[in-house]
């Protein structure tokens, strides 16, 4: 798991930074413009054109957000004894390296922009968020089988499938402006931004981090960012009846797979409507699903606990936040800039 909702800007700190290299500091540790830039480098690998101005500074602002959350959840992470093992981390770099030559693996690295430790410093920090998460939030979420019940009772259609079916997420990039939506993080405004943003999506998919954390926050489908990109069941016949790209990359996914880019085009008129990555949760086969169907008790068990989860977490996240001593200095540079000062 990896991924988190956007940082409110902190209150003014108290004590001045005397250090240009520290843009933050989170209850006394330091987050430095090498490390900043180390993951800016990493989100724009792959893109022709590199963020200049204003929008380098917009997307410096927001790794820093995510570098300070991430250190709030590693120390908490410390306090609690379950930072990972160097153990934990070979296995999960292992299975990384897993589908590919040494050589491809090499190749991956160089086009996302890393290397093989700091691979591993973003797995170690998944791996760590993930245990923390599921000792202080999942460990405490119980479905019980009446939960289950009524759910099924509510929703029987749901469960009547009269072809097969298949559970498909996604996050989806545009590159038209949309005013009257509020995104969480850079919407992109051109089809250049678009290609960035979807590019620097995918290499965080790629260093471990989680789909639908993602999803929420950096998804432009207003339907489904919401719910970490979920786009519930799709018939096979509407599967086929979708553009050919994503239906070919839909078809080579095994369940928890998710696809690389894939760029949508209006048939109409050819024109570019934006870029998706498609994951696929799982497949169902056509029928009446009863509720004594293991199947569909462990998907209803499966979707209630993903729900009150994904509200826990946003809520543990604000506490934590709540609790931790955050000061942002490049915020403070960047409104200072502007003529801006907060008392």
């Amino acid at each position: 798991m990896s991924a988190i909702a956007v940082l409110l800007l902190a209150p003014a700190c108290q004590k001045k930074n005397t250090n240009p290299e520290v843009m933050a500091r989170v209850n006394g540790h330091e987050i430095t413009r090498t490390e900043v830039q180390k993951y800016y480098d990493n989100q724009t690998a792959g893109s022709a054109d590199k963020p200049t101005g204003e929008q380098a500074n917009s997307l410096r602002l927001s790794i820093l957000r995510q570098l300070i959350d991430n250190q709030i959840l590693m120390q908490r992470a410390d306090k609690l004894g379950l930072l990972a093992t160097d153990e934990e981390v070979d296995r999960k770099l292992t299975e990384a390296k897993a589908p590919y030559t040494a050589e491809q693996f090499d190749a991956k690295l160089k086009q996302m922009g890393i290397t093989v430790d700091e691979l591993k410093r973003d797995q170690r920090r998944s791996i760590t968020v993930d245990k923390l998460i599921n000792k202080e939030v999942t460990s405490k979420i119980d479905i019980t089988d009446k939960d289950i019940a009524n759910y099924y009772n509510e929703h029987r259609a749901e469960f009547n499938l009269i072809e097969p079916q298949y559970h498909l997420a996604r996050i989806l990039v545009t590159p038209q402006p949309n005013p009257q939506m509020h995104f969480k993080n850079d919407k992109a405004q051109n089809e250049p931004e678009a290609r960035k943003k979807i590019q620097m999506v995918l290499n965080r998919l790629d260093s471990g981090e989680d789909f639908a954390t993602l999803a929420m926050n950096y998804s432009e489908d207003p339907e489904t960012s919401g719910n970490g990109g979920d786009l519930g069941f799709t018939p096979e016949s509407s599967l086929k009846s979708t553009d050919p790209a994503t239906r070919e990359a839909v078809s080579k996914l095994k369940p928890g797979q998710y696809s690389g880019i894939i760029a949508i085009v209006n048939p109409a008129n050819h024109q570019l409507f934006g870029f998706q990555i498609v994951k696929l949760i799982a497949r169902e086969p056509a029928g009446q699903r009863e509720l004594s169907d293991p199947r569909v008790q462990q998907a209803i068990r499966t979707q209630l606990r993903d729900r009150r989860e994904q509200l826990l977490k946003a809520a543990y996240y604000d506490v934590l936040r709540d609790r931790a001593k955050v000061e942002n200095f490049y915020a403070e540079q960047i409104l200072q800039e502007a003529g801006t000062k907060l008392q």
